[in-house]
């Protein structure tokens, strides 16, 4: 497993070669480049990168032969050729199977079968016109042998050289960059068979990404505070769905972990033990461990996101909907102690403050009953043990938000007329292309100064500014309210549990 200096040290040879007019000839024998703190450092990928570019350029007959294995950029830094051979019994690939497995099945055991899907061998890599040839080993392998496969190594080494020494420098060159343009391909308008469509990996559109849950929590947050009713269907329907997608989720976990053989076993064994009331501790140790173990893999950063991020949006409705019960039975106790007199007051009041809204004259006697109401439904949650711990008023908030969306409509038409009078849309589409190019070039912050100097100066905001500054009084007056008053005019918010 070479390191940065064994890189360079053989592309120093390659460009002696290449200036004395000698052919090079390459073995390569490496499971890949060395990849250790140090030569990282030193600059590993730089220097495998370096060889690749300078072995395109050399003006001289290249020639590799496998006779080993050839792992991936480690292997091909002394692997440009043109011509490539490999031994009967070697193998050359992008990543080893274990680390194919491990990056695709999340497991080094499947190793066998990545193998099989990385068409490692010489007779594979002949057939997809990557290696020029097979070099025959005896039976037993090259070891066996080594005088005699040294032979047949000779034998295609010499009749390659014989090939390319013939020609020319352009064409050695124009030889070189075809073989390596000329590997892989795609087919294209052909129908897939139905059983290979169905093994292939599944499409991301078909998935969730963060983006697409974070969405879907916040609609789900939304059915399950806004439910007039302790169950929805439709919010039932999606927390159903939800948790058999986490089910789906940690089972493929359990087998790309290796840990479904684990997890069948111990099923077994819980089914058997059914029977009896008790769990036998061994059982229950075995069980520990392979949680353990599922949560020790789960924790690893950046594996297996997708059902992370389901199990904490599980949490998330789950909390909720915890919530919501409380809240709806604190509710509940609340209008079982308070007196019907107190409950008709409040509908009273209520029903007054909609006819004050409309413009109706205020009832003085309507005003004294909601104040005696008042203090007597303090007095009511005192007795039950309930304090208050804040106020809100909903109808007060949503006609303050409904005030600023309208003078910000306001605003926003208000600019949009300047724009029109001014005749600004020409250097504003000019804007937009420039921050396109550049989107720091002095050009653009040169034209952004002009339209906000033109708008300012075209802008009548004497009025705006007025509307802006009642707003924010009566924020402000709003939020004193809320803080001051001990009592909600249609809503309570109590805490049971300062007992």
């Amino acid at each position: 497993m070479p390191t940065p200096h064994g890189y360079r040290k053989a592309l120093r040879m390659m460009k002696y070669a290449d200036h004395h007019g000698l052919p090079i000839v390459t073995f390569v024998d490496t499971p890949g480049a060395y990849a250790d703190l140090k030569s990282e450092e030193l600059g590993q990928g730089e220097a495998i990168a370096n060889n690749l570019r300078t072995m395109f350029g050399l003006k001289v007959p290249i020639v590799t032969v496998v006779i080993g294995e050839g792992g991936s950029g480690g292997a091909l830094a002394i692997a440009c050729p043109n011509k490539l051979f490999m031994l009967e019994n070697s193998v050359l690939y992008v990543a080893s199977p274990e680390a194919c497995a491990a990056i695709l099945w999340k497991s080094s055991q499947a190793a066998p079968k990545a193998a099989e899907k990385l068409r490692i061998t010489a007779q594979e890599h002949y057939k997809r016109k990557i290696a020029d040839g097979i070099i025959p080993e005896p039976l037993g392998g090259a070891h066996a042998d080594p005088v005699w496969t040294s032979q047949q190594i000779r034998l295609a080494i010499t009749q390659a050289m014989d090939e390319l020494t013939k020609m020319d420098m352009e064409e050695l060159l124009r030889h070189r960059m075809l073989k390596f343009r000329s590997i892989g391909g795609f087919q294209e308008g052909k129908p897939v068979e139905p059983e290979r469509k169905r093994n292939m990996k599944p499409s991301d559109a078909s998935r969730l990404n963060a983006a697409d849950i974070e969405s879907d929590l916040e609609k789900l947050k939304k059915n399950i505070l806004e439910a007039k009713v302790p169950s929805d269907p439709i919010t039932d329907q999606a927390i159903e769905k939800l948790k058999q997608d986490v089910d789906n989720e940690v089972t493929r976990a359990f087998i790309s972990m290796g840990l479904q053989e684990k997890l069948e076993s111990l099923k077994l064994e819980l089914s058997r033990a059914s029977d009896n009331q008790t769990l036998n501790r061994n059982l229950k140790v075995k069980v520990d461990k392979l949680m353990q173990k599922f949560k020790q893999n789960l924790s690893r950063p950046g594996a297996y996101l997708g059902l992370k991020q389901k199990l904490e949006k599980l949490s998330m409705v789950s909390r909720l909907i915890e919530q919501k019960e409380k809240g709806e039975k604190l509710k509940a106790e609340i209008n079982q102690k308070i007196p019907s007199e107190i409950k008709e007051k409040l509908e009273q009041l209520e029903t007054a403050q909609a006819n004050l809204s409309k413009g109706d004259p205020l009832d003085e006697d309507l005003v004294a009953e909601a104040v005696k109401a008042k203090k007597e439904l303090i007095e009511v949650l005192k007795s039950a043990n309930l304090e208050i711990v804040g106020v809100a008023k909903r109808k007060a908030a949503a006609e303050l938000q409904e005030k600023i969306v309208n003078v910000k409509k306001e605003i926003d038409g208000e600019i949009e007329r300047v724009i029109d009078v001014a005749g600004l849309h020409g250097k504003i589409e000019e804007l937009k292309a420039e921050m396109v190019i550049d989107s720091s070039s002095p050009k653009v912050e040169k034209l952004q100064a002009e339209i906000k100097e033109e708008i300012r100066t075209a802008l009548d905001d004497t009025a705006l500014k007025q509307k802006v500054e009642n707003l924010r009084r009566e924020f402000a007056t709003s939020s004193e309210e809320v803080i001051d008053e001990k009592f909600i005019d249609d809503k309570v918010i109590a805490e049971n549990g300062r007992r």
